[in-house]
């Protein structure tokens, strides 16, 4: 590694993994910050349902991007882009090292590799959103289909405020979203390595089914009640929040709201590991919580300083 460039150190996995934990260790061993990429827990209105890290974790190392947004403000991984490169910019004046944590994969690739630039027309938008109150997420789904179904295929496709975007896109440009996505990266004036966490099924699975179950005993039902009456945002249209409002309105029981949580956020963790497999730049680390993972990880970072 060029001794005169920053190095940006990406910790991402899958929801429930472990990179929380393993991530604020790293920091404490290295005397650096984590930046965080988990494009729930910018909103400083959501704070059970989004698993953040505790108020004791926050205090033991600094973290950026984390409770910096509220729910009623629209924001892009494109937004996310431009501000995280800013603060970086600042960052490492006076630091060599940065931790990007998070599991929001096109968040990572805006940072490490930037977006392409993409027409907006908020017009376009507008309708869209409207059409997705009136009809549901299966009416934008079916019209990005038609329109972009190599995208489609590639996408969070429960996610309504990706899916909006790719059809302003295409409706505005009469091209397929995709056709905009090139494979040149931006430059950047720091190094990254990159560190994949992983773990069997069974033990994700028992991790996400522990940890709703925390949520649910940690107030999330309350929390969800509480954003009522916004729960017309897209930024709550999420996993943990989306199935509660579904149970405070009598259209499912509790039990089921729970249940459904889960099997979700299993889903979700599919999608994301999905998304990282396509980046061969990961080293892939099974988060076994041991401190061989730790040290494993350390020898990896020396060695990459050091080359």
């Amino acid at each position: 590694m060029d001794k005169n460039k920053s190095l940006l150190i990406i910790i991402a996995g899958p929801t429930a993994v472990g990179k929380t934990n393993l991530s604020i260790q790293l920091a404490k061993e290295y005397k650096s910050s984590i930046f965080s990429c988990d494009s729930r827990q910018f909103y400083k209105e959501l704070n059970i349902g989004t698993a953040k890290p505790s108020l004791i974790e926050l205090n033991e190392v600094n973290h950026f991007f984390i409770n910096n947004k509220s729910i009623t403000e629209p924001y892009s991984a494109g937004d996310y882009e431009k501000e995280l490169i800013a603060e970086l910019k600042e960052y490492f004046k006076v630091n060599k090292i940065a931790f990007l944590v998070g599991g929001s994969g096109m968040y990572i690739d805006a940072v490490c590799k930037g977006l392409d630039h993409l027409p907006k027309n908020k017009e376009v938008r507008s309708k869209l959103n409207l059409d997705f109150k009136e009809y549901g997420i299966k009416h934008i789904q079916e019209q990005l289909y038609k329109l972009d179904p190599s995208h489609y295929n590639k996408i969070d496709i429960l996610n309504p405020q990706r899916i909006i975007r790719a059809l302003e896109v295409s409706l505005i440009s009469g091209k397929p979203y995709s056709s905009f996505l090139s494979n040149a990266p931006k430059k950047r004036n720091f190094k990254t390595l990159k560190f994949l966490l992983h773990l069997d099924q069974n033990q994700l699975i028992e991790n996400i089914n522990v940890r709703v179950d925390h949520m649910i005993e940690s107030g999330l039902i309350e929390e969800v009640k509480n954003l009522s009456s916004k729960k017309h945002l897209n930024s709550l249209n999420t996993v943990g929040y989306k199935e509660v409002f579904e149970y405070l309105k009598g259209g499912i029981n509790k039990e089921t709201a729970i249940n459904q949580i889960k099997i979700n956020t299993k889903k979700y963790a599919k999608r994301q590991m999905t998304w990282f497999k396509k980046d061969q730049d990961y080293i892939w680390v099974k988060n076994n919580m041991k401190e061989n993972v730790l040290n494993s990880i350390k020898n990896k970072i020396n060695q990459f300083i050091n080359d």
